[in-house]
């Protein structure tokens, strides 16, 4: 068998005209890996050594030119500590390739990215075919540029875009980086290689400039200027940016660069980068990046040989904020849609929903014009299941009752075709509870979506000990196609991420009971980094779902689940959130939501009714101990969610938890936190508050034994004893 190194190599080529073709052999994307850099530096040693050459092209094989450097190399550097494993880029970069005695032209093609935009800018000219993607975007992986990047952009396309395009992670065409001056020349896949030869050779023979990105200045402006523009970036990262270095790490060398010249830029960037690497924050995005790209491998699924059969047109039974959000996402991906209504004032209120959707996303760009009347030609309306005769997926998008969703599923399993996958988008209710009265057991599946569903990309695929390979396979291929991170769990009530995630708001309406101001409470969950407190979050997400699954949680989780009447006394008080502009929060248009002082009449009755203040006064909590009493249940049923294979891997939960509740992905997701945290701490706090608050704080049994042996939470169960019962 051949090693993973094996198809991992440098190519050169010297031709009859004296140019020699370095390429670039690394599939999918020729990642710079370390084998990569080595391969690099020999060839760009050999071909300077060589009186036949005169000129270097370098160039990728397969049609595109590089994706960067190899991100599970930084994962090897995170899990060994071997920092002998990063090239020295300063060494390939400036002084082989800019600083060469022989000029090098890259020729570019489908993407060059992070370290591979880099190599490009070390050259001294480059050409490349229109829409091939250019792009900066270590800042999310948590480190900077370090082969010369964040010096070289600012030079060839002026210091306001190449901001842009690092803070930002922003990629953009070829066709538009010639625009910026980053690109020199456009021309078609075919011709690239011989004009790449040619301009090498113009270079070489001085019949066009020998241009070191480097030592430009010109594009830079006056030193006031781009201090002031610098300034301004470094006010806009305090906001956008808490907690993550790598920014405020970037603009430092972008700073040292245009006071002290491009090379004192280079060497402190690549001094930062190295002390960027093994930071924290980049431990934990390298992980959420690894570990969304694992979502999808699904053991019994994805590895059996079984090939995705296509979904074309999709029917969607309510049209609600849900279902409508649920069709955008389909019809942009040119889906045909049938949307059901009850009646024809609901079908239109769905349509006119979905209509609004596209022009919103035609506001942030996202849409073109033609594009949003395409996706509407695709929407059909139905006032009953007549046109559900062909359709490939049924997805159940009404209100969270069963009776209502058993009915359903029942007639759908009698009209739909035998192939069509019959899923439902509840967020709570088992599956074998929705489907009791249905049939066919096998192509029932749970396709969960986080509203606003055309917005947020994860979708949650829920599936019962019946439900076929071949349905969650589909599920998968159509979560891609519409542009969603997939993630498959089993089923229970809540699934994974509303499961793990119902003692948030329990938690934090407990803290309220005994004495805590909620709008400190919502201060010290965003200063951690979630987008809002869990207050706001019920303003935001509304009161319905919450009392629709107040029971539904009771039933199913027993002394665990904190029974708490103050979603009730709000709605009693008139308020129902951002719905009608009044809950702990009061809503205006266009202004930022302000904490409503009338609330705190509701707060002190529910408080009258809990009785749950020692001595009836309020207890005295730390910020860190308001964190730790509303994160760390999660953690605790997220134990459970794990102990009973309800997620496939630990970093399932990760990134359910960073793109369906908005927990920080520099902190790498939940059980990743975590982790860091300890189980042993975790553990004994839990068991301190279970003596004094009762048995929501109980830690479960697997946090119990982790936290004993010392293995961390996500670490794979390697016994039968370390998992109670399998739900996959």
């Amino acid at each position: 068998m051949a090693s993973p190194q094996s198809s991992m190599r440098v190519t050169m080529e010297v031709g009859s005209d004296g140019v020699a073709l370095i390429t670039i052999c690394n599939p999918p994307v020729n990642a710079l890996h370390p084998t990569i850099f080595d391969g690099l530096s020999e060839k760009y040693g050999e071909a300077m050594a060589r009186d036949d050459v005169k000129a270097i092209v370098l160039t990728g094989a397969a049609g595109k030119f590089c994706g960067g450097f190899d991100i599970s190399t930084f994962a090897r550097i995170h899990r060994t500590g071997d920092m002998s494993l990063l090239p020295d880029s300063v060494k390939l970069a400036s002084h082989m390739m800019e600083d060469g005695r022989k000029p090098s032209v890259a020729a570019i093609q489908g993407l060059a990215l992070g370290g591979g935009l880099e190599l490009t800018m070390a050259c001294h000219a480059r050409i490349s075919t229109p829409e091939a993607q250019l792009g900066l975007p270590e800042l999310t992986l948590g480190i900077i540029p370090g082969s010369g990047g964040t010096q070289r952009l600012a030079r060839l396309v002026g210091l306001p875009k190449a901001l842009e395009m690092m803070l930002q992670s922003k990629f953009i065409t070829a066709k538009e980086g010639k625009e910026r001056g980053l690109i020199d020349a456009l021309c078609s896949p075919d011709e690239l290689i011989k004009i790449s030869r040619h301009w090498a050779l113009d270079i070489a023979s001085c019949h066009r400039p020998w241009i070191k990105s480097l030592g430009r200045t010109d594009k830079l402006g006056s030193l006031s200027e781009a201090r002031a523009l610098l300034s301004m970036a470094r006010q806009q990262v305090k906001k956008i940016a808490t907690n993550m270095p790598q920014y405020q790490a970037c603009l430092d060398v972008i700073e040292e660069g245009v006071s002290f010249g491009g090379h004192a830029g280079v060497l402190k960037e690549y001094k930062l980068f190295r002390e960027l690497v093994p930071s924290q924050t980049s431990r934990a995005l390298v992980h959420v990046f690894l570990a969304q790209r694992s979502t999808t491998k699904v053991p019994g699924v994805t590895d059996v040989q079984l090939k995705p059969r296509s979904i074309r047109k999709v029917a969607i039974i309510g049209g609600g904020l849900m279902g409508s959000g649920i069709a955008t996402s389909l019809l942009i991906s040119n889906i045909s849609v049938v949307l059901k209504e009850v009646n024809p004032q609901f079908l239109q209120k769905g349509q006119k929903m979905i209509a609004a959707n596209l022009e919103g996303l035609a506001k942030r760009g996202s849409l073109t014009k033609d594009k949003i009347n395409k996706s509407m030609s695709l929407l059909k309306g139905a006032l009953d299941y007549s046109e559900f005769k062909d359709v490939d997926m049924v997805i159940e998008a009404v209100i969270e009752n069963i009776s209502l969703k058993q009915s359903i599923f029942s007639d759908i399993d009698k009209i739909c075709p035998p192939h069509c996958i019959l899923a439902t988008n509840t967020s709570t209710i088992d599956l074998n509870i929705v489907g009791e009265k249905t049939k066919s057991q096998d192509r029932i599946i749970g396709a969960h979506f986080f509203s606003p569903a055309h917005i947020m990309p994860l979708l949650e695929i829920v599936r019962t000990e019946k439900t076929s390979p071949q349905a969650i396979l589909d599920l998968i291929t159509l979560g891609k196609i519409i542009k969603k991170v997939p993630v498959v769990v089993g089923n229970c009530t809540g699934f994974a991420v509303n499961r793990t995630f119902f003692p948030y708001g329990q938690s934090s309406k407990l803290l309220v009971s005994l004495g805590i101001d909620l709008f400190r409470i919502d201060r010290v969950i965003s200063s951690f980094g979630m987008p809002m407190g869990p207050f706001q979050l019920q303003d935001v997400a509304g009161y319905g779902v919450g009392l629709a699954v107040k029971q539904i949680y009771a039933a199913a989780f027993g002394e665990r689940n904190f029974s708490s009447d103050l979603t009730d006394l709000m709605v009693q008080d008139g308020r129902q959130g951002k719905n009608n502009g009044k809950g702990y929060y009061i809503y205006e248009k266009g202004r930022k939501p302000k904490p409503d002082p009338s609330v705190q009449h509701v707060i002190e009755e529910y408080r009258k009714r809990a009785k749950t203040m020692p001595d009836g006064k309020p207890v005295i909590l730390t910020d860190q101990d308001i964190l730790e009493m509303i994160f760390f249940p999660v953690v605790n049923e997220a134990c459970r969610v794990m102990d009973e294979n309800v997620v496939i891997r630990a970093s399932d939960l990760d990134i359910a938890s960073v793109l369906g509740m908005g927990f920080p992905k520099y902190r790498g997701g939940l059980i990743f936190w975590a982790d860091t945290v300890g189980a042993p701490y975790i553990h004994s706090r839990l068991s301190k508050w279970a003596e004094i608050y009762g048995a929501f704080f109980k830690p479960s049994s697997y946090l119990g034994r982790r936290a004993k042996s010392g293995i961390p939470l996500s670490a794979p169960s390697t016994s039968l004893q370390d998992s109670t019962r399998s739900r996959m």
